[in-house]
């Protein structure tokens, strides 16, 4: 019985420790040694390896592995090496340093790093055999890769760079309604007396407008490249139109054109929890909302700093679509931790979203 709950108490998001145990079990395998802070609370950053290619087009490989599918379908190869810059509006895969040998009980998944959401660089994993992006099945051994394609900015990137994190879980984690709404009521996961908690808590837009009346930013076209390992190195106003609240609560999203917004609610992850943004409902518009979709433990906590805003990347399809005030755009998903992390996001970790309200990626230089 008691090994029976023991093994119960496993079930769940591994912890920043529990990853770093399985680097030293070799069930992640880098092909040079984890970097400092590579280990996030409930999360591991993936690193670019050497070798990267431009693609005619996006793919899954199915019955095949990535390498046959790349011999087929690239164009050229590039060398990471001394740093490239990736165009806008390719596609590009990237070798990543960590390959995996999980055990038959684990598996992972995969999102963009906050800050590659921030700069509309669209990324998603891929392994061998996968049927799917961003999902690792159980018992998964071999290598990983990137698909990388920036939508907005040119990007500059090199082996070593991180766009992409991945966790790793044994047993089913996520919450249902009825869990959701418990958590709710003794930790407050949002702002509000009663939210909504259908496939997860719900998450609106502020069109209200902070402090001066900014309410988001507009990427503007054709700007220079960002190098991505250099944080606070470029000025907004190079990059960004700054968006105002126009006093009817609404915001018109022309197509193709990408927006960074930010929600009404605060919102807290506890400790024992992670969670993860994911699409409102695609019957309600043509718009996407936050490419970078993991939270850790402890964002917006109590135990870790105050509460935080969920800034969300939005982009408009193939019709211009009207945003009001309020309006649910997202749902965050909850999940429970196998172990709680040692360290919370933002206790002493140098996170860059902490506290946040309306923020753009740690590339730009605080508005002066």
């Amino acid at each position: 019985m008691a090994a029976s709950a023991a093994k119960q108490e496993e079930q769940g998001i591994f912890a920043a420790h529990q990853i770093a145990a399985l680097a030293q079990s070799g069930a992640i395998r880098p092909t040079a040694p984890l970097a400092p802070g590579q280990i996030q609370p409930a999360s591991l950053d993936l690193r670019l390896g050497r070798r990267a290619w431009r693609m005619r087009a996006s793919f899954l490989p199915g019955a095949r592995s990535v390498g046959e599918a790349i011999a087929r379908h690239a164009l050229h190869e590039i060398d990471l090496g001394p740093g490239a810059v990736l165009e806008t509006n390719c596609v590009y895969v990237a070798e990543v340093m960590e390959s995996l040998a999980l055990a038959p009980d684990v598996a992972a998944s995969a999102n963009p790093k906050s800050s590659t959401g921030r700069i509309d660089v669209f990324t998603r994993v891929i392994a061998d055999q996968a049927r799917a992006f961003d999902t690792i099945e159980a018992g998964y051994c071999g290598p990983l890769f990137a698909e990388i394609s920036p939508r907005t900015f040119p990007i500059l990137a090199r082996s070593g760079s991180r766009l992409s994190q991945i966790r790793f879980r044994r047993g089913a984690a996520r919450l249902d309604d009825a869990a959701h709404a418990e958590l709710h009521a003794r930790k407050r996961l949002v702002s509000i007396e009663n939210p909504s908690f259908s496939g997860g808590v719900a998450i609106s837009i502020d069109l209200s407008g902070f402090g001066d009346g900014l309410i988001g930013y507009r990427a503007k076209r054709h700007t220079g490249l960002i190098d991505v390992d250099k944080p606070g190195s470029y000025e907004i106003a190079e990059y960004w139109e700054p968006i105002f609240a126009s006093g009817g609560g609404e915001l018109v999203l022309d197509p193709g054109e990408f927006y960074i917004l930010a929600s009404k609610e605060e919102v807290q992850v506890p400790a024992d929890h992670a969670a993860e943004m994911t699409p409102f409902d695609p019957l309600v518009g043509e718009f996407r909302v936050h490419y970078a979709g993991f939270f850790d433990p402890g964002f917006g906590a109590t135990e870790a700093g105050k509460g935080a805003r969920a800034v969300l990347e939005v982009r408009s399809h193939d019709v211009p679509f009207i945003l009001e005030d309020g309006q649910p755009v997202g749902r965050l998903v909850y999940e429970r931790m196998a172990e709680v992390p040692e360290d919370l996001y933002g206790a002493g970790l140098g996170s860059n979203y902490q506290a946040q309200g309306l923020k753009l990626s740690k590339h730009f230089r605080a508005a002066r």
